[in-house]
């Protein structure tokens, strides 16, 4: 009975995070270039009760794994000279002081230097170095193709640096203010065919009414399990009382 109560606990504690999970995809659904994070459990726990496997929560055979979804965004023109987006796979690099970081959020400006930027001020790496654009040139009077070469007047004056992790990408790990991190051993990669996009940003890849859907999933299978739970202890406690009057 205890291993019974204890396998409900970690169903409560895994729809728990899953909750969490499901409402940080929903406060970012206007992010540029989020990904959402997907979990497995709660859709395993709902196959498993539509099939008629009763209190499948005592099965042990639910899988916990999570994992992030890099399918692409639909992409919303701005005008803006230095927004950019990505339309195949693929991410930005970003140069801070702990390292490289790797993005889909193409949101771009110029310091003071004329340095490309991020909008949190780290630079945007370049194929052969940082970008910096001469004193005297705008955002604004910027060209950038669809490999990532940046021009004014037709003067090439550098390149976005793009790179890829082919069949990997979900080995990177969520940094923050939509960046990702390669661990140790995995090594980006020069990406083919870039494609980018001037003047246009990557919606957040976030659906509304799906999170909504799963988000009623999780709350309908958290209380069946905290119901389930109470009645398993309830039942403890009434065998407990019998074997005690005995």
């Amino acid at each position: 009975m205890s291993s019974q109560l204890g396998t409900i606990s970690s169903s409560i504690s895994a729809l728990t995070d899953e909750y969490y999970t499901i409402s940080n995809n929903l406060a970012n659904i206007n992010t540029t270039g989020f990904k959402r994070t997907v979990n497995s459990f709660s859709r395993e726990l709902a196959r498993q009760l539509s099939s008629g496997e009763e209190m499948s929560p005592l099965s042990g055979s639910i899988d916990l794994t999570s994992k992030l979804d890099f399918s692409i965004g639909t992409h919303l023109g701005t005008n803006r000279r230095l927004d950019t987006a990505l339309a195949g796979k693929g991410f930005f690099v970003v140069e801070t002081p702990d390292g490289p970081v790797y993005t889909r959020s193409g949101v771009f400006q110029l310091n003071s230097t004329g340095q490309l930027t991020n909008v949190s001020g780290d630079m945007v790496a370049g194929a052969d170095g940082p970008i910096v654009i001469p004193n005297g040139i705008t955002g604004d009077q910027l060209s950038i193709g669809a490999d990532g070469n940046i021009s004014s007047d037709g003067v090439n004056l550098g390149q976005i640096k793009i790179v890829d992790f082919p069949g990997r990408e979900n080995e990177l790990i969520p940094a923050g203010l939509n960046n990702y991190l390669a661990p140790k051993g995995l090594i980006p990669t020069a990406s083919e065919n870039p494609m980018v996009r001037q003047g246009y940003r990557e919606n957040s890849n976030v659906q509304q009414m799906q999170e909504i859907v799963d988000l009623m999933m999780v709350s309908r299978l958290y209380s069946a399990n905290v119901n389930l739970l109470k009645k398993r202890q309830e039942n403890s406690r009434v065998m407990l009382e019998i074997a005690k009057a005995v």
